[in-house]
């Protein structure tokens, strides 16, 4: 990611730098006066946890042939004595690294928020080989210390998620890597980040990822504030996979401050009016003139990168259109609906194109899908989750929503799957499930 180490591979995870832009953007508008990050590469200790303790903190991309690329910035000395106090409050020991440059796992995210323009002090950790339970418990640690000072404060967990997604990754390749991932990222997509904590611990290992540990720190630490995570960018185009999210943001949450919808804040609260109204503009746009709608400005949810569905019906409640993506094909939720609603109005290929004179009597929904899961028969459920099948030998793969009318069985839901796909009956199949959100127009 960072240009004068990757080059010109660097282009090639630029949704992710972009994300980091953002990110960084959100940092500063929170009014954040210290940074607290935790990197899994920072040295590692068995039974405590560390801590850089230079009052100038500074790392350099010298390992990676590049030594002019650096960053620096002050220590928050105060906080980092009040993380120790409240760490050996719960017997927790935070062991010092006094004197020594900040690991890449540090560097890396420092370099973007240095390179977009935050400026403040920082608090740099390592995690340990405690437990995991331990790690939510010195999340919760640091986040005390954080309220006795009453600094405002944003906290960021480094590392990566899986490093075996495809062959030629950096740890090898393994077939079910990405299974971890899709949890990762449908846990915060919809939600709920404290699936991350229950993620099958083989699961993980067999992924050869580096940040869990981290990210269950900082769930540790925003275990009691509201909830806003979101997914800003996901990509693996080197067989290891990026996630740029934000789990929380306590103060945007307060309704006083959310009082107004625009394109550029968006309350949850308004996504059942938004995402069907961005379809019906999407489509009435296209139908009247012929043109595409230019796709706004955007943040929040709408700015995340998500494969969805959008449906076309009569106000009787026939289907008029319905096309959707199983994997994310834009760079946005916002342009990946209009896409898909101007496909379901022009391009189902059950029925005529939508005309002009049916406008008025058309109403929209948009389901948000969730990261697929590896799956067996025993774990679908119709009414809850949507299924994709793939004939293994041919690629051919087709995907069925949760919850449609007249489908009450998994056998029927996989059935009508495969017929759409084209695979004929008897053929060996792999199932995958997915949640998503549902959002319709009265």
């Amino acid at each position: 990611m960072v240009p004068e180490v990757g080059g010109e591979a660097a282009a090639q995870v630029r949704g992710s730098i972009s994300a980091m832009e953002e990110l960084t953007r959100r940092v500063i508008e929170s009014g954040a006066e210290t940074l607290v990050l935790i990197s899994p590469h920072a040295p590692l200790s068995a039974h405590a946890f560390v801590a850089y303790e230079t009052p100038q903190l500074f790392g350099d991309f010298a390992d990676f042939h590049a030594p002019a690329a650096t960053v620096a910035f002050p220590l928050d000395d105060e906080l980092l004595q009040a993380i120790k106090t409240a760490a050996a409050e719960e017997n927790y020991v935070v062991a010092t690294l006094a004197d020594q440059k900040l690991d890449h796992g540090s560097t890396v995210p420092l370099y973007f928020l240095q390179r977009y323009g935050w400026k403040g002090r920082v608090v740099g950790l390592g995690y340990s080989f405690l437990s995991n339970e331990d790690h939510l418990s010195f999340g919760a640690c640091v986040r005390r210390a954080i309220d006795r000072l009453g600094r405002s404060a944003a906290f960021i967990a480094s590392g990566d998620l899986s490093h075996r997604l495809k062959p030629g990754a950096p740890a090898g390749y393994n077939p079910t890597a990405y299974a971890f991932d899709a949890r990762v990222v449908d846990a915060l997509r919809n939600g709920s980040p404290n699936r991350i904590i229950d993620i099958d611990q083989n699961l993980r290992r067999m992924a050869g990822e580096c940040g869990y540990r981290s990210m269950l720190v900082v769930l540790g630490a925003t275990r009691e504030l509201s909830g806003a995570a979101e997914v800003l960018h996901y990509e693996a185009p080197f067989g290891v996979g990026y996630l740029v999210a934000q789990l929380t943001n306590s103060k945007s949450r307060d309704r006083d401050e959310r009082t107004e919808l625009s394109s550029d804040n968006v309350a949850e609260e308004n996504l059942a009016e938004l995402l069907p109204s961005l379809a019906r503009r999407a489509v009435e746009a296209f139908v009247l003139t012929g043109k595409q709608l230019s796709v706004p400005s955007t943040s929040g949810v709408l700015s995340a990168r998500a494969a969805c569905f959008v449906s076309i019906k009569t106000f009787s409640g026939d289907l008029r259109g319905c096309i959707g993506t199983i994997e994310p094909a834009k760079e946005t939720l916002a342009e990946e609906l209009v896409q898909n609603a101007l496909n379901a109005a022009s391009r189902d290929p059950r029925f005529q194109p939508v005309s002009a004179d049916e406008l008025a009597g058309l109403k929209y929904s948009v389901d948000i899908l969730g990261a697929p899961e590896p799956a067996t028969i025993e774990d679908l459920d119709p009414a809850t989750y949507g299924v994709i099948v793939e004939d293994e030998s041919s690629g051919s793969r087709g995907l069925l929503l949760p919850n449609i009318e007249g489908i009450d069985t998994v056998t029927r839901q996989v059935e009508i799957a495969a017929r759409k796909a084209g695979i004929p009956p008897g053929k060996p199949l792999k199932l995958s499930r997915f949640v998503v959100q549902r959002f319709g127009e009265k």
